[in-house]
């Protein structure tokens, strides 16, 4: 980042709480940065502190020790109206608002410009229109937010955020209760925002496999402490690794995918090329077998050609297959009779 503008620098930085005479500490001697137009993912396990650490880099909670500075300046200089200029905040709680638009929701995002009176003048009624259109949600602006789904509902608090027009965007967790679908668009529309507008998003998430496929850098929570990088820098390192500790799933740093620890049922050898091969492979890892580089006494052909059947031969004896779905009940069927 030899160029890039830092918009948020963290200095042996000390979160938690105080009570009383004692200091309840969650992450300690954090280091970090965040440069104008990246994406950056907050990953660790529940109870991390990933939202004390949001909340405490946007100023609403107190630092027990260490800075936190933005473009330059320390945090605690700015009063709360500058900060309400410099960051904007999505938080992980359901909008309640039986009678208010979506204009109207996103008209609060402009509040640290308006007067006492919060009048929308015809600069922030542009503001606002062009906040709602960078969120994909101009057919939505008179709709109710009660008549919005989860996905529309989030795009609406993206689009107050973009009106609020800080440089730093920081979310707690923006795809919690979404559907696939709808966990797809929001990465992809962060994404796409923060290349296109400039600005520096910061968000927890617990979707690791959607952080690393979108994220310019990660901020992974562990120990008490921080590590940040590239994703495939983390990977690299194996710093992903720990998650997992007491997880029933482990993750593969070399092809960044995740599997469930199953029971073991020994290896088997397959034999074929391409995609078939590959889902193969993938199914009988899914029901605890290893895949053989050796050709074993129990192997499987996968379909080729016109032949549009997988074949299993078990002791010279072929079995015939139509789906993974039968082949996997096939091969477990004959391994566990085998036994």
């Amino acid at each position: 980042m030899l160029t890039a503008e830092k918009i948020v620098a963290i200095d042996r930085l000390r979160t938690g709480y105080s009570s009383g005479s004692n200091e309840i500490i969650i992450l300690d001697e954090l280091h970090a940065t965040a440069f104008k137009g990246e994406l950056i993912a907050v990953i660790g396990k529940n109870g991390a502190g990933k939202s004390t650490l949001l909340r405490t880099i946007i100023g609403l909670q107190t630092a027990l020790d260490g800075k936190i500075f933005h473009e330059g300046k320390d945090i605690l200089e700015y009063s709360r109206l500058e900060l309400a200029r410099k960051v904007g905040l999505i938080s992980t709680e359901t909008v309640r608002a039986t009678n208010m638009n979506v204009y109207d929701l996103v008209a609060l995002g402009r509040y640290p410009y308006t007067n006492w009176t919060g009048r929308i003048d015809m600069d922030n009624h542009i503001r606002i229109l062009e906040a709602i259109q960078d969120a994909g949600m101009t057919a939505f602006s008179s709709r109710f937010i009660s008549e919005l789904s989860d996905g529309e509902r989030q795009r609406a608090m993206i689009a107050r955020i973009l009106a609020q027009d800080t440089g730093l965007m920081v979310m707690d967790e923006p795809t919690a209760f979404l559907d696939i679908g709808s966990k797809f668009e929001i990465f992809h529309l962060l994404h796409n925002l923060a290349k296109s507008t400039g600005k520096t998003i910061i968000f927890s998430t617990h979707d690791l496999q959607m952080a690393i496929s979108q994220a310019d850098k990660i901020w992974l929570l562990k120990d008490k402490g921080l590590v940040e990088g590239a994703p495939e820098d983390l990977m690299i390192q194996g710093e992903f690794d720990h998650i997992f500790d007491s997880s029933p799933a482990r993750y593969n740093s070399d092809q960044g995918t995740f599997t469930f620890i199953s029971e073991e049922h020994g290896s088997i050898y397959v034999e074929g090329e391409g995609i078939l091969r590959h889902w193969t492979e993938k199914t009988l890892n899914r029901i605890g077998f290893a895949v053989s580089r050796e050709k074993t006494d129990r192997y499987i052909i996968v379909p080729s050609g016109n032949y549009k059947n997988w074949q299993l031969i078990n002791s010279q004896v072929i079995h015939e297959f139509t789906s993974l779905y039968d082949l996997a009940a096939g091969v477990l069927a004959i391994s566990q009779s085998s036994i």
